[in-house]
């Protein structure tokens, strides 16, 4: 499938959290796609969906800004009197990962719900190659319009977390885990992401880049201003301006090229019309991301395929003991049988056995203390730097 028509997205300058700049700023953003009310019918139930990864607090930059959610919930609001949100986290309490985020505050303050997506059904994406299965939050099917409200940040599995990757949240209860042990590789996982977004079709894709994350990215990484606050139809396109911002070969994402491949939105700059600010004025040359060799990329050469080699080339998750609390989450949320993560007692830090990790890094994301990094191998290194 192909994807020719121009996607637009448009950028607009941000550079603090203060409530009536980011309203401001969003009310620009979409007046620059025709205005809230080309998404939105007076009588739709809409549904925004902000990235609720775990318990922090909006100042850590795991979550979408509450005076972001804000601004797109207000203008919502003046299209439909029937405005709810949801999300689906990993692990905890949902509700309470919303509050401590600054979400529920802002719904209580407009008058506006959250919904669980705990309940769900099976729905089923088909293509010419395949069936997927997926288990929908039931709020998503009942939805008119889905908002899809992201947050920039990098990811160790998939590079970055963007629009394409948010809409995983659609994804009911404990499914998640399973798509991570069934899918290990990053195109594997990447193709079950974009298969969801076709199967979804969100209405709208924002992203809350005002402060982005580098490093260790989605859950333990480094605040780094980037100003900006990005919206689009096409998710892959969105994505794309996001990893140019960040100066990563938009290619170097799997979503993006598999995206582009089964016609899920463009990659091409000569398929993107941008509007608003320069994208120039945007990019930061040393945005810790990874920017070596992905899974997707891997040599043929079957020496370098070899299973004794695994810990040598790859890069896996390490825990820091100074931060490590023992409380044994990244246990719980490791998704292989038998778990990659083990102690004999409860005040033990947890040990990994890197010979069954399937490198997913689901323990990273819902560590409460952002005490698990990512170790990069020297040979692993070295083999990066030819790539590159």
């Amino acid at each position: 499938m192909k994807q020719n028509k121009k996607s637009k997205v448009a950028l607009v300058r941000c550079e603090s959290y203060d409530t009536d700049q980011v309203e401001s700023a969003v009310n620009e953003g979409l007046q620059l796609l025709g205005g809230i009310q080309e998404f939105i019918d007076s009588d739709d139930y809409v549904l925004l969906k902000p990235n609720l990864l775990s318990g922090h607090t909006p100042e850590e930059g795991v979550t979408t800004h509450p005076a972001v959610f804000r601004a797109v919930a207000k203008a919502a609001l003046q299209a439909s009197n029937n405005v709810k949100f949801g999300d689906s986290p990993p692990k905890g309490n949902p509700e309470k990962i919303a509050t401590t985020a600054g979400l529920m505050q802002v719904a209580d303050e407009l008058g506006f719900e959250f919904v669980s997506f705990e309940d769900g059904e099976y729905v089923f994406y088909k293509d010419d190659q395949q069936t997927r299965k997926f288990k929908i939050a039931n709020q998503v099917l009942k939805s008119d319009t889905l908002i899809n409200v992201s947050k920039l940040k990098t990811h160790n599995l998939t590079r970055i977390t963007g629009a394409v990757k948010n809409v995983f949240g659609c994804v009911s209860g404990l499914e998640k885990p399973e798509f991570h042990l069934k899918l290990p590789l990053t195109p594997d996982f990447s193709r079950m992401l974009v298969e969801l977004c076709l199967l979804l079709k969100p209405d709208l894709h924002i992203m809350d880049g005002i402060m982005g994350m580098e490093g260790d990215g989605p859950n333990a990484g480094k605040m780094r201003p980037t100003n900006v606050l990005l919206f689009s139809r096409d998710p892959v396109a969105l994505d794309t301006v996001f990893s140019s911002i960040i100066n990563l070969k938009p290619s170097k994402v799997a979503s993006n090229s598999i995206g582009k491949e089964m016609g899920l939105g463009n990659i091409d700059f000569d398929n993107i019309e941008l509007v608003g600010d320069d994208l120039e004025s945007f990019i930061v040359e040393d945005f810790d991301v990874y920017r070596g060799m992905g899974d997707e990329l891997k040599p043929r050469n079957p020496i370098l395929r070899m299973k004794f080699l695994k810990n040598w080339l790859s890069r896996k998750p390490v825990i820091d003991e100074q931060l490590c609390i023992k409380c044994g989450e990244c246990i719980e949320q490791c998704p292989t049988d038998p778990k990659s993560l083990s102690r004999e007692k409860n005040t033990d830090i947890p040990e990994y056995n890197y010979h069954t990790c399937i490198r997913c890094y689901c323990c990273q994301e819902i560590c409460p203390e952002m005490a698990i990094k990512i170790d990069t191998p020297l040979l692993r290194k070295i083999v990066d730097y030819f790539y590159n």
